[in-house]
């Protein structure tokens, strides 16, 4: 009997108690705390080499432990089973220092294990929400349904005032919308009611920019595009989104070429935005030569900057992928990220700001996936890899004091609470890497030939690579 068919009879909390209680945890937390502290003030590295999981699911660095706190095909508090495909995750405060998860499930169709809701946006679909109420133990309070009915929720942004921004990934007739989510007020009116408005697309992943109230979403197809949703109303409430506002898509100032895989690293690149159908986002952002990635996935504000990625965008080494990141203040797109190898990012998904200030990324690749990190320094290093199965794992983020990260894995779903000596929280840190200059080794490689044929062209390496890349013969 392989792992997985063991994991559908016993259960995974069986396979992680023969080897861990339920708790990976090595030795070395103190010398490593000791070492993260003293890091705020120097440059940081990571937490070292990974170790194995005695139970076979995650190998996280020495020092740190994880719980899985909640599995599909469990038991909500109501006795409903927990619904799978897990995805896209927020964490916010909660009573008597809890923290309140909302968790995406991206089901469509039929399914063994769907969102039971009472109150479906559409009673024929299967998707929805969840939410978890976690102790400061680690332990789950409370698990119940918070909004169902959707199709494919597959990421989405929580929002300063404490509400989840769930987004469809479909363009079926009636959805591909975003619905406003409250934990604290599960399976309400406005969980059902679509913010028409902000588009009907393959939605992916949002965030607010808490200076302005601007939405900017992400789109998971293939062009896709950059959207930011101006609300009439940008007060910091629940449902003032639902008052309507205006979608606009990202297009560049200054050169016709329309593709996001012509950017390269170490310029920034002025950015207009053209107001768009939302009924034909997609459609219409096209057609007015909006800039046109790959296939857009996660996203996060912080500190003043909207941090993205695109899992599949093509590189001189392949479709590993890249990070960007969008300075509203500047109205400046900038490519941050295109790793040299899969070893250090391959196909990035969800993401999100540390709170000592890394941006970290889940993978969505093929083999084992991992939670990576970099750092304003430059420095990319891994801190989790799913050694269970190929499933991707996705929702990264962390409670609200900075202690416990969490985590899912989409097959079988599966959500971790990780623990250790993490970095202490350092918003200066943040806003350094809001600001911090891409990894000094980013860059497309250039052969002798094409290097050659540059000078003979009077051109730059980086223009002939760009060429190159998009499969114009040079040579």
């Amino acid at each position: 009997m392989d792992r997985r068919d063991f994991l559908k009879v016993g259960g995974l909390s069986t396979i992680a108690l023969l080897g861990t209680t339920g708790i990976l945890s090595f030795p070395g937390t103190q010398s490593l705390m000791a070492a993260s502290n003293k890091n705020q003030d120097s440059i940081f590295n990571g937490y070292g080499k990974l170790q194995k999981d005695p139970g076979g699911i995650l190998d996280l660095p020495s020092g740190f432990q994880y719980r899985i706190i909640s599995e599909e095909g469990g038991q909500l508090s109501d006795g409903r089973p927990i619904p799978s495909a897990f995805d896209g995750m927020a964490a916010f405060p909660g009573k008597h220092n809890s923290t309140v998860l909302v968790r995406n499930h991206e089901l469509t169709g039929n399914t063994s294990y769907p969102v039971i809701g009472k109150n479906p946006y559409d009673k024929d679909n299967t998707g929805g929400t969840t939410a978890l109420v976690v102790g400061p133990n680690r332990k789950v309070i409370d698990e119940y349904v918070s909004s169902s009915g959707t199709i494919r929720n597959c990421a989405g942004g929580g929002t300063p005032w404490g509400t989840w921004l769930t987004c469809e990934e479909t363009l079926e007739r009636g959805h591909g919308y975003v619905f406003e989510v409250d934990p604290n007020d599960p399976e309400n009116k406005r969980s059902r009611t679509p913010i028409r408005e902000m588009g009907a697309f393959s939605h992916e992943a949002c965030d607010v920019d808490p200076a302005t109230g601007m939405v900017y979403l992400t789109e998971d197809s293939s062009p896709s595009f950059l959207y930011r949703f101006i609300p009439v109303d940008p007060s910091p409430r629940p449902g003032a989104l639902q008052k309507g506002g205006t979608l606009q898509a990202a297009a560049y100032e200054e050169t016709p070429n329309r593709h996001a895989e012509s950017l390269y690293p170490h310029k920034k690149y002025n950015v207009i935005w053209k107001t768009i159908n939302p009924e034909k986002a997609s459609d219409d952002a096209e057609a007015k030569g909006c800039i046109q990635f790959s296939r857009l996935e996660g996203s996060q504000f912080s500190a003043g900057v909207f941090w993205f990625s695109d899992t599949s965008a093509r590189s001189s080494t392949g479709e590993q992928g890249r990070i960007y990141r969008y300075i509203p203040a500047t109205n400046q797109l900038e490519l941050f990220y295109e790793a040299a190898s899969a070893n250090e990012m391959e196909m990035p998904d969800n993401l999100c700001i540390t709170p000592w200030g890394d941006v970290w990324f889940v993978e969505d690749g093929p083999g084992n996936d991992r939670v990576m990190g970099i750092t304003p320094e430059g420095q990319v290093y891994q801190f989790a890899e799913n050694k269970l199965n190929d499933s991707e794992l996705a929702g990264p983020t962390f409670s609200p004091d900075g202690r416990t990260f969490f985590v899912n894995m989409q097959t079988p779903g599966i959500t971790f609470a990780i623990w250790g000596p993490f970095a202490r929280r350092n918003a200066g840190r943040q806003r350094q890497m809001a600001h911090a200059a891409p990894p000094a080794g980013l860059g497309p490689s250039v052969s002798g030939e094409l290097t050659a044929f540059a000078e003979q062209q009077g051109m730059s390496d980086l223009e002939v690579a760009a060429l190159e890349r998009h499969g114009v013969p040079i040579l």
